[in-house]
């Protein structure tokens, strides 16, 4: 059984990949909506993510946080998704999973924000450089159809997130290689749906 599950999320912000891991799972969730200004860091929710951010999920009882955490722990809860690794796919999958949810990050908000480490500095960062992770996230993507081999796995929706919006917001180059493995992993489906749920959700706020 599913039990109860949760997802705390705004449509913008990260809980757009909570929302896409969920649609592909194809279990029942309650979604509920906090507001950046109010309800986010207001007491009720920091009692689910004293973090003040979204998204969080609470499946029986139980609280996750952290987008790649997310995906890790849904891919393990409903293994009838297939979106687990196999024994296979394990090292890449876990390898690329976590380098997109550290260097990747890191470097991204790092070099948007304008902080580029000296070299000295450099030494002391998980990513080295902008550069040097941008290109090796490149050769990640190129390397197979999917993040962990030629099948789509839950690394891929943190990883092709990662990759759609860096490339839409320019916090990455345009490249070949991640327009062509996001095209592959946005023509899914549960990516579809979740964005048409998250799109609907933004046009008020715009309004």
């Amino acid at each position: 059984m599913a039990g109860q599950l949760v997802l705390y999320t705004n449509p913008m912000s990260r809980g757009r990949i909570a929302r896409w891991m969920l649609e592909e799972t194809g279990v029942p969730y309650e979604a509920v909506v906090v507001d950046y200004a109010s309800t986010m860091k207001a007491a009720p929710y920091l009692s689910v993510n004293p973090m003040g951010k979204v998204p969080a999920i609470v499946h029986d009882g139980k609280v996750v946080t952290e987008c790649a955490a997310i995906c890790a722990y849904l891919a393990e809860a409903f293994p009838e998704a297939g979106l687990a690794p196999r024994p296979e796919e394990r090292a890449d999958y876990y390898r690329w999973l976590f380098f997109a949810a550290g260097p990747v990050e890191q470097a991204v908000t790092n070099n948007h924000a304008g902080f580029v480490p000296s070299a000295d500095q450099a030494r002391m960062f998980g990513y080295g450089s902008y550069d040097q992770t941008v290109d090796v996230l490149e050769k990640a993507v190129l390397a197979n159809p999917y993040i962990a081999g030629s099948r789509f796995t839950a690394a891929d929706v943190y990883v092709g997130s990662a990759v759609g919006w860096g490339v839409q917001f320019g916090t990455l180059p345009r490249r070949d290689a991640f327009a062509d493995y996001f095209a592959r992993v946005s023509s899914r489906e549960a990516y579809v749906r979740a964005t048409a749920i998250d799109d609907a959700l933004m046009a008020p706020a715009q309004a």
